[in-house]
């Protein structure tokens, strides 16, 4: 139990809510890390800011082996994702994401860089802090095979940014583009540039401004069907309540179905016209069935 308010205040942010904050993902650099895996975890703080924690000192753990120490520094820092650089003989220039659930591990994805070029090296002009990126992955394998759909599923949690409640056209200037073949992801950065075109649609184009990576999958730890389903589990007031009567096709098009009651035609209202009086009988005959008045003789 918290002892002050400030204390109560801060397990209070911590609690589950219903809309959960931002996503802030923590980079770590291994025991032995060398200058460019140094470099990328700096590139990519850089991108992640401000929802990220970039851990300085070098912290002699392995992932796959001993999980105790991550889930200690996301319990420390309230931190959901997570990068970890390392390097060694056996996997030179090594990155280990993934995400964990409850502060426990969820999904881990081992990645070899192969080629890096860094913000540095790239000498355009750079987005704001905190921009939010447009994200395209291409290729097949992203959909088809299960490891790399969830790498896909992994990398737009990690840099997804907030989510907005509406979206300007000038706000739309960076773009991370993810490309898997021939088993190699290709990650590439762009400043979109909106140029004149003679009419309302600007015309747009692409300048490269780093970081840019070229990856190998290697290992992965991947969770089960089970906790996997139990992380994507929503609160039942978030569910969209389900309204009777109304479908939608393929197209978005939105069908509604009318209950009326039984129309009776006898009293429908009809043009008024001199054929189609009814006589002093049938009125009568409506009525009760007596006769009718006879008219006085002159």
């Amino acid at each position: 139990k918290p002892k002050t308010k400030r204390a109560k205040r801060f397990l209070e942010k911590r609690e589950p809510k219903l809309k959960e904050n931002t996503k802030n993902a923590m980079l770590i650099k291994g025991g032995n890390a060398n200058l460019t895996v140094t470099e990328v975890l700096k590139d990519i703080y850089a991108v992640k800011k401000p929802f990220a924690v970039l851990y300085k000192k070098k912290n002699i753990t392995r992932p796959f082996e001993d999980q105790t120490s991550l889930e200690f520094f996301s319990k420390k820092s309230d931190c959901s994702l997570f990068l970890f650089g390392s390097h060694n003989k056996k996997r030179p220039n090594n990155l280990i994401i993934g995400r964990m659930f409850d502060y426990h591990v969820l999904d881990m994805i081992e990645l070899g860089i192969e080629k890096f070029v860094s913000l540095k090296d790239v000498k355009n002009s750079k987005c704001p802090e905190g921009t939010k990126p447009m994200l395209i992955f291409a290729g097949d394998v992203f959909d088809v095979n299960e490891e790399y759909r969830r790498l896909k599923s992994l990398l737009i949690d990690f840099f997804r940014g907030p989510s907005v409640p509406s979206i300007r056209l000038a706000g739309l200037e960076y773009v991370l583009h993810f490309t898997a073949v021939d088993g190699k992801i290709y990650m590439r950065s762009y400043k979109v540039l909106l140029k004149k075109s003679g009419c309302k649609i600007p015309r747009i184009e692409l300048e490269e401004m780093g970081p840019s990576l070229d990856l190998v999958m290697r290992r992965t730890h991947l969770a089960s069907d089970d906790l996997y389903k139990l992380s994507l589990k929503q609160p039942k007031a978030l569910k969209p309540k389900k309204k009777k009567n109304i479908s939608h096709d393929v197209f978005g098009t939105t069908y509604g179905r009318i209950h009326m009651q039984k129309q009776d035609l006898g009293k429908l209202q009809t043009r008024k016209m001199k054929g189609l009086k009814k006589r002093p009988a049938e009125k009568s005959a409506e009525d009760g069935g007596g006769s009718p008045k006879k008219s006085k003789s002159a």
